[in-house]
């Protein structure tokens, strides 16, 4: 691995040796690169060769790639994640703890399959902010038949065998890419018998969930998941069952996307190279992994064009907390807390810059998914109160009436048929 001039051969441990012999192993041909940063996300060593190192490192901070390092690393997280892109592209991160320093790998970037010039554009639109960022969109697309394309499985694999080298650990392929513990069975087949009405509300609420491009979708993954155990196909091929139930999930959720704002011309492709890696997937864990990417994608897919350009980083930030934290009682100290403003000038920008005051937007965003709960659940007026972390019953309803104008009960009246 090529390594940065401040950094001694000494800090490279025995671990990143024997990624050097991996780098043997590995066919030059497919392309497969490791980057090794530190905590803070400075760059130390990669295996990219030298012409490319810059203009993939600045692919992976547009990105957001180093932001998600630091985040990572902060999470102790002892998994691989992955990380996607809004065009598709792809990368891994896993860890190293040695001297009692944290070292993060990123593996990548890569591609599942090549996506298609006029989807590549459409993509990376809303990045060219600058003459900066137009010269780089420009020539990624210049770039794009020399990129790195692994399939899925292939990509999963040589993961798994740089997490297990850097850990000693003996994962298996099916085991990677796991989300957070309350997701990490979703989707996958389950042994529970059909109750068709609930299964039937609960995709609704997953089909509104990517139509709203809402990022706190884990709940709801989970409930469907616990609820739904797959198209029921006769057969002893489990492999070839979930294939179905994902080609099925992807084509309603590529609708839901579209419906929800995404162009056809993103949202067909992407949903076509799902599809063609579920196809030529071979294990459940890989497909289950897959099926989670898919979700996730098409949803920040679309959250992405719901959230307004002229919102600064800050606010941005404040309100996908908001979203993610519906079933807290979010306050402003917590707010002001994130971005690092007083309460006072956290709220005096958000509302000039939303126009709505910021007490009020937490309370339409948790009316809003009181809505969803109350068209698509059987949950009382009560337990959706409680989930969403009102005082009592009756101030939610008022909170509610004040919002929609009727009661919760009246608005699941309406429309529950």
């Amino acid at each position: 691995m090529d390594k940065t001039d401040n950094i001694t051969y000494d800090q490279i441990t025995s671990e990143e040796q024997n990624l050097l012999l991996l780098e043997d192993m590995i066919p030059p041909s497919e392309r497969f690169y490791v980057w090794c940063y530190s905590e803070d996300g400075s760059r130390i060593a990669t295996s990219c060769p030298s012409e490319e190192i810059k203009f993939f490192e600045k692919s992976f901070q547009k990105f957001g790639g180093v932001d998600k390092v630091r985040e990572y690393a902060a999470s102790k997280e002892t998994m691989p994640v992955l990380i996607g892109s809004p065009i598709g592209m792809q990368w891994a991160i896993t860890f190293e703890t040695v001297r009692k320093r944290e070292l993060l790998f990123v593996m990548g970037p890569v591609f599942y399959s090549a996506p298609a010039v006029n989807q590549l554009r459409e993509a990376l639109r809303p990045y060219r902010v600058s003459m900066d960022d137009a010269i780089w969109a420009s020539e990624l697309i210049e770039r794009l038949s020399a990129m790195p394309i692994l399939p899925h499985s292939v990509f999963a694999r040589y993961v798994t065998m740089v997490h297990n080298t850097l850990t000693g650990q003996s994962l298996d392929v099916s085991e990677l890419f796991s989300y957070r513990e309350d997701a990490s069975a979703a989707l996958a087949p389950s042994p529970k018998t059909h109750d068709r009405n609930k299964i039937y509300l609960a995709e609704r609420v997953l089909l509104q969930t990517v139509r709203n491009g809402d990022i706190n979708y884990r709940d709801a993954l989970k409930m469907c998941s616990e609820l739904n155990p797959g198209v029921p196909v006769e057969g002893r091929d489990p492999i070839q069952k979930f294939k179905i139930s994902i080609i099925v999930f992807t084509t309603l959720v590529c609708r839901a996307a579209i419906e929800g704002g995404l162009s056809p011309e993103i949202a067909y492709p992407l949903g076509d190279s799902y599809i063609e890696s579920a196809v030529n997937a071979n294990d459940l864990g890989e497909l289950n992994k897959l099926s989670l990417s898919m979700y996730h994608e098409f949803i920040y897919r679309v959250h992405s064009l719901n959230t307004n350009p002229d919102y600064s980083a800050a606010i941005r930030r404040c309100c996908d907390y908001i979203q993610l934290n519906l079933s807290r009682d979010i306050s402003i100290s917590e707010l002001a807390s994130l971005t690092g403003y007083t309460e006072y000038y956290l709220s005096d920008k958000f509302k000039k810059e939303t126009g709505v005051p910021l007490f009020l937007y937490i309370r339409y965003a948790k009316t809003e998914r009181a809505k969803l709960l109350l068209e698509s659940t059987d949950l009382t007026v009560r337990e959706i109160s409680e989930a969403l972390a009102f005082n009592t019953p009756n101030y939610f309803t008022k909170c509610f009436r004040d919002v929609v104008g009727c009661t919760p009960a009246q608005y699941r009246n309406q429309h529950s048929k």
